[in-house]
């Protein structure tokens, strides 16, 4: 049966990688990188059943870009950055009842169709399974630039490239419009060239739960995972691959479980709608009948607003006088002539500290007198706080006794 496999992978600077060496590797051949003098040479790789270049059809007729080392050495040249991206890799699984031919055209008009949508050249090259692997693991790497190719050279970036302000206004991730596309495109050919040739399997490139699928997907082991097996070697990943397919089988069948008691304990609900409702009736009827009462929450008189009132007002005038105070005091004795009578300038720090204790102890005074003549009835809160300002500013008249 035919799988759907399509991944987009970036050939950035950033990671160390060149595209002159990744085409080298995956077409088997041998690649002198003129910018950094290195030689990739991979013509002794074996596995690689068919390669080409893919133009678009504006500049099919472009010869140097048909030469493997002089496209993929403009891609590094053209690029200046020690991050860029010099390459996009798309990897697809192809569907093994293809014939090697149909797999070739498959592919072919595949990359014919990257090429058109973004204006790049696409390095094609087919892989055929490894000899100690999957027969059914035939697979291609379509290299694709960029840069848009020209007579004169590789030009500006990609439409692909282009996209990235239209996905921010839709609140995208930069390049999962595209991915998206691609994805269902490489689907709808694959599709096409199956049914051209009378096979009535098909791929789907939605998810399965999109597909309405009830089973697990499956893991895409990549090839360090499927070496270290070959070698007879115990791979900790494809372990924790088994461990998490075998703990979501479980996990899978107690859903089922559980879907199914649901759906036999709606089968065994009887309908007492009409009971229920006289069931409600009967309640409202009885809470009518013994109400229980809520005492309310007294609301606070106006003397108790008007003595919380004048006590916080208090609290907050005599607060204000002695930080006044102290600032004044403080800047006055920095200012002490200390050439003069030593013994005068300690007195008038006596007398501060004295006149500080004396305002603590007459706000103290304050707040207490205006607590108890409030509990009293006692004068309005307008005289008694003329008073209270008359004390403060003249604590030695006959108002204080």
């Amino acid at each position: 049966m035919a799988i759907y496999h399509l991944s987009v992978k970036l050939v950035t600077r950033g990671a160390g990688r060149s595209s002159t060496a990744a085409a080298a590797y995956r077409a088997a051949t041998r690649v002198h990188d003129e910018r950094t003098g290195l030689v990739f040479d991979y013509s002794r790789k074996r596995g690689v059943e068919h390669t080409e270049i893919v133009l678009p059809s504006a500049t099919r007729e472009v010869g140097w870009a048909h030469d493997r080392a002089r496209l993929w050495n403009a891609a590094e040249l053209a690029e200046k950055r020690k991050d860029a991206r010099v390459a996009r890799e798309y990897v697809v699984a192809l569907p093994h009842e293809l014939n090697a031919v149909q797999r070739r055209e498959l592919v072919r008009a595949f990359a014919q169709d990257l090429a058109e949508r973004h204006g790049g050249a696409i390095d094609v090259a087919i892989h055929r399974p490894h000899r100690e692997g999957d027969t059914r693991n035939h697979h291609a790497h379509l290299l694709a630039t960029t840069r848009v190719v020209t007579e004169a050279g590789l030009g500006s970036k990609t439409s692909i490239e282009w996209k990235d302000a239209d996905r921010a206004k839709r609140g995208l991730e930069p390049g999962r419009i595209e991915v998206t596309a691609i994805r269902s495109r490489w689907a709808a050919i694959v599709n096409e060239h199956l049914e051209e040739h009378g096979h009535a399997a098909r791929i789907d490139h939605r998810s399965l739960e999109a597909q309405g699928e009830v089973r697990e997907p499956t893991y895409h082991k990549g090839p360090a995972v499927t070496a270290i097996e070959r070698r007879g070697e115990d791979a900790r990943v494809a372990e924790r691959m088994r461990e998490d397919i075998g703990e979501r089988l479980m996990l899978a069948a107690e859903r089922g479980r559980l879907e199914r008691e649901s759906n036999e304990l709606a089968r065994s609900i009887v309908d007492t709608t009409a009971d229920l409702q006289a069931a409600i009736t009967a309640r409202d009827a009885e809470r009518a009948a013994s109400p229980v009462e809520v005492a309310p929450r007294p609301a606070p008189s106006s003397d108790d607003i008007r003595r919380d009132a004048q006590t916080q007002w208090l609290a907050l005038t005599a607060e204000q006088g002695r930080a006044e105070r102290q600032a004044t005091e403080a800047h006055r004795t920095s200012q002490i002539d200390l050439t003069g009578n030593v013994a005068s300038a300690a007195a008038s720090r006596t007398t501060t500290a004295e006149t500080a204790t004396r305002d603590q102890a007459q706000t103290t005074w304050l707040i207490h007198r205006a607590e108890h003549s409030s509990d009293r009835g006692g004068e309005p809160a307008g005289i008694t706080a003329e008073k209270d300002r008359t004390l403060r500013d003249h604590p030695d008249d006959d108002l204080a006794k």
